[in-house]
């Protein structure tokens, strides 16, 4: 079982994370960012837009902002250009922190349900099940970005807790 300092340290690790990835990417070229490197999204760019509209989806369910404006099969065109792209991710970073600083554990311990326009179909979940997900799936996607990052010499920035800055 999760409790709320859980959501604070990952609130904070997600933030930490993509405010690097952002000074990275802020020194690369658009081709480098959307260049096709064959991960299961294609390129940095469409693996970050849908990370960040997942992102979006799920703060919304945990009803802490709207819903993204496009559909899952579009997530990876959900900003049309990185600077769009790191103004609404720098957004979404404050939002998950101030969730992760609003979320009680009672919250967590309760259920969630929501409707799911990609299988169609109403769910039901433990809230913290959700939560673990929404930091597991972040975590995951940067982890391709990473690897990505490495295939153009680009060397990522660090991603373990322990040097988080306190």
């Amino acid at each position: 079982m999760i409790d709320a300092q859980y959501c604070q340290l990952m609130a904070r690790y997600n933030a930490w994370q993509n405010d690097q990835l952002l000074g990275v990417l802020d020194e690369m070229s658009d081709e480098q960012i959307r260049h096709n490197r064959g991960a299961f999204f294609g390129s940095i760019f469409e693996t970050l837009n849908h990370l960040l509209w997942g992102d979006t989806m799920w703060l919304s369910r945990f009803g802490f902002c709207p819903p993204a404006d496009v559909p899952g099969s579009e997530s990876v065109r959900y900003c049309p250009d990185y600077p769009a792209y790191k103004s609404v991710r720098l957004a979404m970073d404050q939002q998950i922190l101030d969730w992760s600083l609003a979320v009680s554990d009672q919250q967590i311990k309760g259920m969630l349900e929501w409707h799911s326009v990609m299988s169609g179909t109403n769910l039901q979940a433990p809230m913290w099940e959700c939560i673990v997900h929404l930091f597991n799936h972040q975590t995951h996607h940067r982890g391709q970005v990473h690897a990505m990052l490495t295939q153009t010499g680009v060397k990522g920035p660090v991603t373990d807790i322990p040097f988080l800055p306190k």
